[in-house]
């Protein structure tokens, strides 16, 4: 039930937080809830029982602005029946617009950017004591959201933010201008949280950054460690049974990293490149910083590596001016790859970008078909990649039941596995696989040592 009353609301009001986007937003949303938990306040399911209703935005498709929209028109309903008090927009859209979205969007009551989720709170009980609107987009912890409080989702996964921001300013990317210049946490304090991860349960953790393979390398680093170094460092951490790590740029997934990959047992034979295109020309426009053969060749030297390497990827179709015949190279590309899975978008200009004023955008039903196509080849390759795993015994990571009561987890390469027999949530069980299809694999838990 809603509170009654401004003295009900601060602290121990109720909250609703939805998110949106990327692996760093559910990172940083498990920070808003530890925050806003540690100040009273209690989270709830609906946004029809909260106080405050709370959105940590993505700003890198539109597609996310359009959803971002649909639940302000919830909110928008809620607050004239007075049901809520106040609504709070967090996270990359709240930054990237916040010096319109407030008059755009008289709804909104607060905005607090991604390098400010400290200032959330005090943000929150300044508007419901005074009414007067407030934005923090600037400053804050220095970008941290992993220096905050933090409640997590239940499990034996976690997520571990290793650094933030990016500094390559691709053509189509808001990125670095909502989430600052790259900035590498300290390994020491990294290998702490990971090591208080595990004691409380934790067994595979995910190493999050925009690019993870820039770990340590900016100016001003105080540390001396590179990603590999990092990797190794949590190789040692007793009782963490596995590490992932996301997301890679290929520019900077250097010969000691595809090493590191090969030589750490805990470490996952599993990357996320994303490519974008296969075509250099649209790779150029876009500010990539390699070619398709640099790409084909880094490829080649990761399989060689990791043989039994999962490779998945990001895909982006219809950038402008893309050709059918550029088109064409990035299907050439793809089924050179045998990925595992793709991402697969269609362009979305972002306001502030360079990409955003390129001429010869392609038409909406080209876009469309071309992305269609790119899906159905992916699709495909995923479904025989699967296909050739029947019949394997697996190791599956369990995190828990599904609505058929089966066990379902994920293998070292990231395989959706859904699977009968006992298994409860933190466990290693060996899954003999009976089939598969593009999105996943089902199989019967056997003895271990089968």
């Amino acid at each position: 039930m809603v509170t009654s009353g401004l003295e009900g609301l601060i602290p121990g009001g109720t909250f609703y937080l939805r998110t949106f986007g990327c692996q760093m937003n559910e990172h940083d949303s498990e920070r808003i809830h530890g925050l806003l938990s540690a100040e009273g306040w209690h989270r709830v399911e609906r946004p029809e029982d909260a106080d405050v209703l709370i959105y940590n935005t993505c700003s890198v498709r539109e597609k996310a602005d359009s959803r971002l929209l649909g639940n302000l028109g919830v909110a928008r309903r809620l607050k004239a029946a007075g049901r809520t008090r106040a609504v709070v927009v967090a996270g990359c859209l709240a930054q990237s617009r916040r010096d319109t979205f407030l008059a755009e969007q008289p709804v909104v009551d607060v905005l607090v950017g991604p390098q400010s989720l400290d200032e959330l709170g005090r943000r929150l009980r300044e508007f419901l004591l005074t009414g007067r609107p407030g934005t923090a987009c600037a400053g804050g912890t220095g970008g941290w959201s992993a220096t905050l409080p933090r409640i997590r989702r239940p499990g034996p996964t976690a997520w571990v933010q290793i650094m933030t921001g990016c500094t390559n300013f691709c053509a189509y990317c808001i990125v670095p201008y909502v989430r600052g210049a790259e900035s590498s946490r300290p390994a020491e304090d990294i290998v702490a949280e990971v090591r208080s991860l595990v004691a409380d349960g934790v067994r595979e953790v995910t190493l999050l950054g925009q690019n993870v393979n820039a770990y340590g390398k900016e100016a001003g680093f105080g540390g001396r460690e590179e990603f590999p170094d990092l990797l190794g460092a949590l190789d040692d951490v007793a009782g963490l049974c596995r590490v992932r790590f996301m997301t890679s740029h290929p520019k900077d997934m250097s010969p000691r990293l595809i090493e590191a990959l090969g030589r750490y047992a805990s470490v996952c034979e599993h990357v996320h490149l994303p490519v974008q295109s296969g075509n250099n020309r649209v790779l150029a426009a876009m500010g990539r910083g390699y070619t398709r053969e640099d790409y084909l060749h880094l490829v080649g030297e990761l399989r060689r590596s990791v043989p039994s390497l999962t490779l998945t990827t990001d895909l982006i179709v219809a950038f402008p001016g893309e050709t059918e015949a550029e088109f064409r190279e990035t299907l050439s590309l793809v089924e050179a790859c045998d990925f595992d899975a793709a991402f697969t978008f269609i362009y979305s200009p972002r306001p502030g970008t360079r990409a955003a004023v390129l001429p010869d955008r392609v038409d909406r039903q080209t876009a469309e078909r071309r992305v269609n196509e790119l899906i159905a080849l992916v699709q495909g390759q995923a479904a025989e990649k699967n296909r050739r795993l029947v019949g394997a015994t697996l190791e599956v990571l369990v995190e828990g039941r599904n609505a058929n009561g089966q066990g379902w987890g994920r293998t070292r390469g990231f395989k959706l596995v859904n699977f009968s027999g006992t298994a409860a949530a933190g466990e290693r069980a060996m899954v003999e696989i009976g089939g598969a299809t593009s999105a996943g694999l089902t199989g019967r838990r056997v003895p271990h040592g089968r």
